[in-house]
């Protein structure tokens, strides 16, 4: 029987509070157990299994990532919108995300955000296997970029190159910390408009040829 204080919350909470801390190899019933001062059984009575268990904080982190509502006059804009929110999330979220993808379950922690996108590139016109195609850009875009800074967090401190460039403001430039905001704002709003900007080249040349 489980001990009464003891709820299935309490044990979702203590469980993602290990990912968090040590990353989902952490989470064993026994240090659970440990965690919430009870027996192994009792999280077997309230969660089933460490699988029951990864699949119920799979859901409440998918849950936690919520809706994601776009910003923007324009289908470009409300692009860069979603992204910078689903970077936001990625990074407040690092390691239930790797317990999400360990669990195979990648697309549906995504399906938010890829929905919003789709909405989008079809405003601007996109449909069938190009929608597609733009959406999964602007995914691997903002998730490539979320890699990337978390292993320059983890990376030992670099000292600025001592390079020398024939663009000396290129080179005071490469010296200082990067703004990692603006990089990815700058970076994803390039790849929409090309993206975007592509497709509606196209609309006005088919329109042309029917004329």
């Amino acid at each position: 029987m489980a001990r009464a204080s003891l709820t299935r919350d309490d044990v979702l909470d203590t469980a993602a509070n290990l990912v968090k801390q040590h990353g989902p190899e952490a989470l064993t019933m026994r240090r659970l157990a440990a965690e919430l001062g009870t027996a192994v059984t009792s999280i077997y009575w309230h969660v089933g299994n460490r699988e029951s268990l990864l699949d119920a904080l799979v859901r409440r982190t998918v849950a936690e990532l919520g809706e994601i509502r776009p910003a923007g006059r324009t289908p470009a804009e409300r692009v860069v919108s979603v992204a910078r929110i689903l970077r936001r999330r990625l990074r407040e979220h690092p390691h239930l995300v790797a317990m999400v993808h360990e669990r195979g379950l990648t697309e549906r922690m995504f399906l938010p955000a890829q929905q919003a996108l789709v909405r989008e590139v079809h405003a601007a016109g996109l449909r069938g296997a190009r929608a597609a195609e733009a959406v999964r850009a602007v995914q691997f875009q903002v998730v490539g970029f979320v890699l990337v800074e978390r292993n320059r967090e983890r990376a030992p401190a670099q000292q600025p190159t001592e390079d020398r460039y024939d663009d000396p403001a290129l080179a005071r430039a490469f010296a200082r910390p990067v703004d990692e905001e603006r990089l990815f704002v700058t970076s994803v709003r390039a790849l929409t408009q090309s993206l975007l900007s592509s497709e509606e080249a196209a609309r006005k040349g088919e329109e042309a040829a029917r004329r």
